[in-house]
């Protein structure tokens, strides 16, 4: 029988660290945070085991083609997309480097698909981007660790390829210490069960938020599904007429933009003026809906430029070897997810 070829993640198992650290350590990888103890046993595993980093991985990181790779999971097809791929463009631009794109499908599993990265090793990248659309953890395939690596929207299980995330928990938790210092107190939230973390970070954000200021934060809390339907459907059921005036909400805070365009919907039908009657926010400053909306709405931004920027400017340190703080960890970077006020805030009228 033939020998099985031994493989990274066997050393990573004998040595009993992670695929990533096994890479740094038999790469090289400058500025990294491995002690010499855990050098020595990968080192050692690795010679046990009859182990050879693969040459082609090896060339690509002294040979430098100017090129990094942008894999993308069906975020080019989004709205928010073209942020992040112009931020990482023109990062790339002042780097000097030239940016390539493969458009990938949505995965609900955490496994990056080996083949779609070796496309990108077989024309020699200098580094790769993977971006997702949910932030998840994920499980990056051995070809990923031949050249540096960094991902935008999700964290690797391992905590050691520098990520990017928007700070949604803070971004919502923002919201609401805006509207309490507007004088609003019964201030409710349209939420989705919809099990993804941007679900989780937001809600838990806005209950951060509602204890901060001494509030309930379970009083007006409705799920619904995430689009203009559920927005509306949790509206009119926060909005009830059959609640006294003084027990409604003032505000519903959505957990997006789509959410919110129906909660405009179910205040018109009820017969309620946004701002005068009820305030509306909403989530992601999704475009064209945030500013089409009479009046525009007010929303939490997400930072998908400055995310594709620090993506591109982060790899070309690492490529570089230059000890900058975003390459020392710790992973992931939360980004902050500043409040874009519109006209659909006010002072409450009650």
């Amino acid at each position: 029988m033939p020998r099985k070829q031994v493989g990274i993640r066997d050393v990573a198992a004998a040595a009993g660290v992670s695929v990533t650290t096994v890479s740094h350590v038999l790469n090289d990888t400058p500025h990294t945070r491995t002690s010499d103890e855990t050098k020595s046993r990968v080192r050692e595993a690795a010679a046990r085991l009859g182990y050879h980093p693969n040459r082609l991985a090896r060339g690509l990181r002294t040979q430098a083609s100017g090129m990094v790779g942008l894999l993308t999971e069906e975020i080019a097809t989004t709205p928010h997309a073209g942020r992040i791929i112009l931020g990482a463009q023109e990062e790339a631009s002042r780097h000097n480097l030239t940016l390539a794109i493969i458009n990938s499908t949505l995965r609900h599993d955490p496994d990056v698909e080996p083949s779609e990265v070796q496309a990108f090793l077989d024309r020699q990248v200098d580094g790769i981007i993977y971006a997702t659309v949910y932030h998840d953890e994920v499980v990056l395939p051995e070809q990923m660790h031949a050249v540096p690596s960094v991902l935008i929207g999700a964290r690797d299980r391992d905590g050691e390829v520098p990520s990017i995330m928007p700070d949604e928990r803070a971004g919502a938790a923002s919201v609401i210490d805006l509207l309490v210092r507007l004088g609003h107190r019964r201030i409710a939230f349209a939420a989705t069960s919809v099990d993804v973390p941007a679900t989780r970070g937001r809600l838990r954000g806005y209950r951060d938020g509602m204890i901060a200021a001494g509030l309930d934060p379970s009083a007006h809390v409705v799920e619904a599904v995430s689009e203009a339907a559920g927005g509306y459907e949790a509206t009119m059921a926060l909005l009830d007429e059959g609640r006294r005036a003084e027990d409604r909400p003032t505000v519903v805070f959505c957990y997006n933009d789509r959410m919110a365009m129906g909660a405009y919907r179910a205040a018109a039908e009820l017969g309620l003026s946004v701002p005068a009657d009820v305030s509306v926010v909403g989530f992601d400053d999704q475009a064209p809906i945030a500013g089409s909306l009479f009046p525009a709405l007010s929303t939490v931004a997400l930072p998908h430029y400055e995310m594709g920027a620090w993506a591109v400017a982060t790899l070309a340190a690492m490529i570089e070897g230059r000890d900058e703080p975003e390459v020392a960890g710790p992973f992931p970077t939360l980004l902050p997810c500043p409040i874009v006020e519109r006209g659909s805030i006010a002072v409450p009228a009650r």
